[in-house]
């Protein structure tokens, strides 16, 4: 199938999947004119890659994984998907970590805010002006 029908059967885009091949992400063959042409899988694959795009990994961790669907019973390669696996849920891990920090200082300015904002209606210039 020809790019444009691949875009309309995964809903993504012929510029993501130009991409996805320029990554080796995907592959297709060309035909006289250069036109692309993917096989019937193609489909599965995108559907595939933009799972992993949801789940926050890059195409460069993708290309990492990629081989253990394409070569499912090498030890090495599932090995080496395996390690960068572990890689990214730690990097999200320590991602995490830095939010719940954030939100941390978030809410001790919230309850500061809440504090001024109480004091601030009981003054007296505010109850003067709200009569």
């Amino acid at each position: 199938m020809r790019i444009g029908e691949l875009s309309k059967r995964t809903g993504v885009s012929p510029r993501s999947l130009r991409y996805y091949e320029e990554q080796g992400l995907l592959t297709s063959s060309r035909s006289d004119a250069g036109q692309r042409h993917f096989s019937g899988t193609a489909v599965q694959r995108v559907s595939l890659i933009r799972q992993l795009f949801d789940a926050g990994m890059s195409s460069r961790v993708i290309a990492t994984v990629l081989p253990c669907v394409d070569v499912p019973g090498d030890l090495g390669v599932a090995e080496e998907t395996f390690t960068a696996m572990m890689r990214e849920r730690d990097r999200i891990d320590a991602d995490i970590a830095h939010l719940v920090e954030t939100r941390e200082a978030l809410d001790v300015l919230i309850r500061a805010n809440s504090r001024h904002r109480a004091e601030l209606s009981t003054a007296p210039e505010a109850v003067a002006q709200a009569t």
